[in-house]
């Protein structure tokens, strides 16, 4: 059987950390590019000589041209300047957005059939411009952000309950910034509400209600609270292992339903942006997206979200590349 060929375009602390999980979990043949000669064949060499220690067939190249990623299945895009201490994501616009468009003209030529997940910030306006610029139907070009902002959601709510993460599911909506819409009411601990549990341990629903807006707002910045710690850098172990779900959901048609930053024709009131949905997805990419409805409070978070993505989106555009 033909192995899936798995492009991973940037060699930074993201992209080492997926083609390491790929490699481990053999989920194709991995191709690593960056700018920068040396890094990408460094990174790869060091993971092989790894392969029999963990037990895995290693097929992973270390490259600096382009034209090695032809005829890849699927692309993971980690190109563009980290965050640093201070910084928004949307702070990166411009020097990301010159660095995502030779990213996806290079794409669009040499892997036209590819599904394309991408992680560069600000991730809203990264994703669109990708899209745009290759020309590749919206299903096929996505955004990781809400698989990461859950699984940080879930983590805080696990250590507050003094629970295991494992039996925590929570869901964040909306844009890939501080407007993330957290869907408190449906955060549960093995199908029990999590507002019930933390009204159980506070015995008042007031204190709950106060314990939960500081879960969210912790959720909201969790970026920015890694990025503080590093000094110079920002958060690379849980995008990859977000990113890779996402990818293997793809690879394997395994049909997962994750929170996904998809292209919007109408759902949750949203027509022509991309926003952070719960998506199916599989071999397709985006084969559907699972819309539901709305509270009033959800709704007008979402709304707020909305508004932010498409004023980042719209500023970009007028940007000169």
């Amino acid at each position: 059987m033909e192995r899936k060929k798995i492009a991973l375009i940037g060699g930074g602390q993201i992209g080492g950390a997926l083609a390491q999980l790929a490699a481990t979990r053999e989920l194709g043949a991995i191709v690593l590019y960056d700018v920068v000669d040396g890094l990408p064949q460094g990174k790869c060499l060091d993971i092989a000589e790894a392969a029999s220690i963990q037990g895995f067939d290693p097929r992973v190249t270390g490259t600096n041209d382009y034209r090695d990623i032809a005829g890849a299945d699927l692309v993971i895009v980690t190109a563009g300047l980290p965050r640093k201490p201070g910084m928004s994501r949307e702070d990166l616009i411009e020097v990301n957005a010159k660095i995502m468009k030779s990213v996806a003209e290079a794409i669009r030529v040499y892997a036209p059939r590819a599904y394309v997940i991408v992680l560069s910030n600000p991730l809203d306006a990264m994703v669109t411009l990708c899209q745009r610029i290759t020309g590749f139907p919206h299903d096929r070009v996505f955004g990781q952000s809400g698989v990461l902002d859950s699984a940080r959601f879930a983590a805080f709510i696990a250590w507050e309950l003094e629970v295991s993460v494992k039996d925590v599911n929570a869901m964040i909506l909306g844009g890939h910034g501080d407007d993330m819409v957290p869907l408190v009411r449906f955060a549960t601990v093995s199908g029990i509400p999590v507002m019930e549990l933390l009204e159980q341990k506070y015995g008042s629903e007031e204190r709950a209600r106060e314990v939960m807006e500081a879960l969210v707002k912790r959720t909201r910045g969790a970026g920015g609270e890694i990025v503080a710690l590093l000094k110079n850098g920002s958060a690379f172990y849980s995008p990859a292992f977000s990113a890779i779900a996402m990818a293997e959901s793809i690879l394997k048609d395994q049909k997962r339903i994750l929170p996904t930053c998809a292209y919007l024709n109408g759902e949750f009131g949203v027509k022509g942006y991309y926003m952070g949905v719960p998506c199916i997805l599989g071999e397709r990419g985006v084969e559907k997206v699972v819309e539901f409805k709305l509270t009033e409070e959800e709704q007008a978070m979402m709304d707020k979200s909305v508004a932010s993505v498409k004023g980042l989106v719209d500023g970009m555009i007028n940007l000169s590349f």
